[in-house]
This record gives C-alpha cells, structure tokens and sequence, in this order.
C-alpha cells in the first residue's frame, strides 16, 4: 500500500515554478527546490519524475497563468485599443525587480535555444493562445472601424504578439522604459485605422 501524500503538489509547483523563473532551468539545483518547497527529494520524485518533468510543469503553470491573466483582460468592458494597451501593460514588468526576472517563458527560449522539442511545444503554445486573443480582440475592433484594415486581424496579432516579446527581451537586457514604450507606440500607430 503506497504512503498518502505529505505536501500539497500544488504549492509545491507554483514554489519550484518562481525558483526555475529566477534561476533558470540549468542553474537550479534539487537543492534549491526542496529548500524553497520544504519538500524532501524523494517525495518530489514520486510526483515529478525529475528535474526536467517539475520544471516542464512549472513552465505549463506559467503559460495557463499567464494566458488566463490575458483573457480577463480581454473579456472586460472597454474598447478594443484599450484592452490591447491593457494587455501590454500586463504583459511588461511593472517595477525593477520584475523586469530583471523577466518573462518566465522569454528566459527558457533564451536558455534552451532551438534544441529542446518540449520547451518549444510549450513556447509555441502559449505564443499561439496569445496571438489567438490577440486576433479576435483586433477583429472586433476592425469591425467597428477602430482598428486598421490594411492587414489581417490574424497578421496584425502575429505583429503585436512579436513586438510584445521583443519589448520583454529590451526590458530584461537593461532597456528603458522610454526606448521599450516607444517600440510599443509604433505598434499602437500601426494598428490605428486608416481615417484616424
């Protein structure tokens, strides 16, 4: 008869999820999670096989997190630009100490490259998610004459969904918030309609 559980799993992974943010994956060690977690090694093993497995599910953690954040502000009463400009805000690091941690997800690309097919699975699943709010918020906003039409709505989300994680790289390699704001107005001049 196997043991019942000691720790609750998932504290546990929303604790290993902000160690692996702030350390990245290679730098952390089983160490740092079991001080964090307050969990014993052995335990973790029998929930997460290893390492990797906590740190894939800490990184799918981020992007359900992150994604539903997005989706609150997208379905809230305002006008399509507004809920665009909200989304940016939130998706940038609102003091110091968050843009020297940066995005979660923008780190992981940064440290694993092209080479790892399930951190880019993950990567390529949130930027898809991201870009489909994007899209339908943009649609709407083109229906109502409020958002350009010279591209697509689907174009116009890959275009803002970029210049997002570009803006997240610029703030964590030391950029201003100024250069990083300005970026962004280009964007919200490029979305503007044709009459405006």
């Amino acid at each position: 008869m196997s043991r019942p559980r000691e720790f609750d799993v998932d504290r546990a992974l929303c604790q290993s999820m902000e160690v692996f943010w702030a350390k990245g994956f290679k730098s952390t060690s089983y160490e740092d999670l079991t001080r964090t977690t307050q969990v014993k090694k052995q335990s973790l093993y029998c929930v997460f096989k290893d390492k990797r497995d906590l740190f894939l599910k800490a990184l799918a953690l981020y992007r359900e997190r992150s994604v539903t954040m997005l989706e609150e502000l997208a379905a809230q009463e305002a006008p399509p630009l507004q809920k665009l400009e909200a989304i940016c805000e939130a998706a940038l690091y609102p003091h110091e100490e968050a843009m020297r941690r940066g995005c979660f997800m923008v780190n992981t690309v940064l440290e694993f490259g092209a080479d790892d097919q399930e951190v880019n699975r993950e990567a390529e699943l949130m930027s898809d998610q991201v870009e489909h709010i994007l899209e339908e918020i943009i649609l709407s906003g083109q229906e109502r004459q409020l958002i350009t039409t010279r591209q697509t709505s689907k174009e116009l989300a890959a275009l803002l969904n970029n210049v997002l994680n570009g803006a997240k790289v610029m703030e964590k390699s030391g950029a201003s918030r100024e250069r990083v704001d300005a970026v962004l107005s280009t964007a919200f001049t490029l979305l503007a309609p044709e009459n405006a």
